[in-house]
């Protein structure tokens, strides 16, 4: 029968074939990537900044789904399986917790681009290696880095196009959005348990300087920084196969690698935050296309879409517009004059949406609340919002019940202290704390307050 992998009880002889058998593809091997710099230490350096950032990217993704109330089957994707998240009311304190998670989610991937690309660069080399795999249990992992490594090239991808409105995908953004963040997070985890021990190790591995105030004390990182190009040298080899087998001459030193890539984080970074902070800093957000010039007075702030673009017509929102307000057997019929004469309530409030841009208003209007009780619904479940438009993907929401009681929430008739402007929602349109832009709808048409027996 012949020797045997322990592992995997493949012949060994399998892999020796692959071995003397190389793709006839010329140019194609490891000996072609030379850079000095490659090797356990550096490729330790850029995982360990992404083992950081990265659960924070995932957490944040996930939190921002929930928040769009999935319970309600009103997030996207709405048929997820088993991978729908366990149901809890978002929360509507702070009044800023969406703008966070979204704008920390969008920016720090952004942020996190150059150290991904640096990252890759680092291993490349074992993408080319022959044989790809020399054991049934390299052959899973070779499979897990391919997850891995597709899963966040196509999030970022399409994390991208999206809050550049540049909708090329051919199929539903929010659906391939969610399907392939778990199929990332899958693969994610797999490769953390299988690598952190080896970049642990790498970490260390360099030569380390000593404090002298603190004998004993070991710092490779410091070291490795001090580090200019004159002495910048290979590492030596190692059983990932990272480091050349011929280097050449460095062109820059390990901390110049570090540098680059951190300056283009801190670049992207401050391109790309301005649209959280809002603002003055929001013309700062240059790679940002939405509300980078939002128009001017009260008004003068960023819109996902317009009027004109829901298709709303000027007559259905002029004089004869009225809002429906449904309460068990009750109906109220209220035009926008006598809405102006319930009692108003000021809030000022962040809106904040999923291309990861926001920004905060003073807002007035009538409490939701207090419509509800005008319809008999004193403790309410739920409310439903509906819009007159009549198409696209968002032109109705759900509210939960702490959303509904919540004193901040409003029906919203003017902000800044003068009326909506119509592609602000004129005559009406909803404001809740910490609910995601999409959701507070415009153009309100219709509330239907439900009490807990409605189901």
């Amino acid at each position: 029968m012949g020797v045997t992998d322990r592992q995997t009880g493949f012949p060994q002889r399998w892999w020796r074939a692959l071995e003397r058998h190389p793709p006839p593809v010329p140019g194609l091997t490891g000996d072609r990537w030379r850079s000095p710099l490659r090797g356990p230490w550096l490729t330790a350096v850029y995982g360990a900044v992404l083992l950081v950032g990265l659960p924070l990217v995932i957490i944040t993704g996930l939190l921002d789904y929930a928040a769009y109330g999935p319970q309600f089957d009103q997030a996207l994707p709405r048929e997820v399986g088993w991978l729908r998240l366990p149901p809890f009311d978002w929360p509507t304190r702070p009044s800023w917790l969406f703008r966070v998670t979204q704008g920390l989610h969008v920016t720090l991937g952004i942020i996190l681009i150059p150290v991904v690309l640096a990252k890759l660069w680092s291993v490349i080399p074992k993408l080319f290696s022959w044989p790809p795999a020399r054991s049934l249990a390299q052959v899973l992992e070779r499979l897990s880095l391919l997850l891995l490594v597709g899963g966040i090239l196509f999030e970022i991808a399409t994390g991208l196009l999206n809050i550049q409105y540049a909708y090329l995908f051919g199929f539903d953004f929010y659906t391939a959005h969610y399907f392939g963040a778990w199929v990332f997070i899958a693969a994610f985890v797999a490769h953390v348990t299988l690598k952190l021990p080896r970049m642990v190790s790498a970490l260390r591995s360099r030569p380390a300087l000593r404090d002298r105030r603190r004998p004993g004390q070991r710092e490779p990182l410091r070291a490795e920084l001090r580090t200019p190009l004159a002495a910048t040298r290979p590492e030596p080899p190692d059983p990932d196969d990272l480091v050349a087998t011929a280097p050449g001459a460095p062109t820059m030193s390990r901390r110049g690698a570090i540098a680059l890539v951190g300056g283009l984080s801190v670049l992207l970074g401050a391109l790309t935050i301005g649209q959280t902070l809002d603002g003055r800093w929001r013309r700062t957000a240059l790679l940002l296309p939405r509300g980078r010039e939002p128009g001017t007075g009260p008004n003068g702030f960023p819109i996902n879409r317009t009027a004109a673009a829901a298709g709303i017509q000027p007559d259905e929102v002029g004089q004869r517009w009225r809002l429906t307000v449904r309460g068990g057997d009750r109906l109220v019929t209220l035009d926008r004059p006598r809405l102006l004469a319930m009692g108003q309530h000021t809030a000022r409030l962040p809106i904040a949406c999923v291309e990861g841009w926001s920004t905060r208003q003073t807002w007035s209007g009538v409490r939701l609340r207090d419509l509800a009780t005008l319809v008999g619904v004193d403790d309410p479940a739920s409310a439903q919002i509906r819009s007159l438009e009549r198409a696209g993907l968002f032109n109705q929401a759900i509210l939960q019940a702490n959303q509904v009681l919540d004193a901040d929430s409003l029906l919203a008739l003017r902000v800044n202290g003068v009326d909506l402007s119509a592609d602000h929602g004129f005559p009406a349109r909803v404001i809740v704390p910490a609910l995601p832009g999409v959701h507070c709808t415009k153009w309100v048409a219709e509330i239907t307050f439900r009490t807990g027996a409605d189901g």
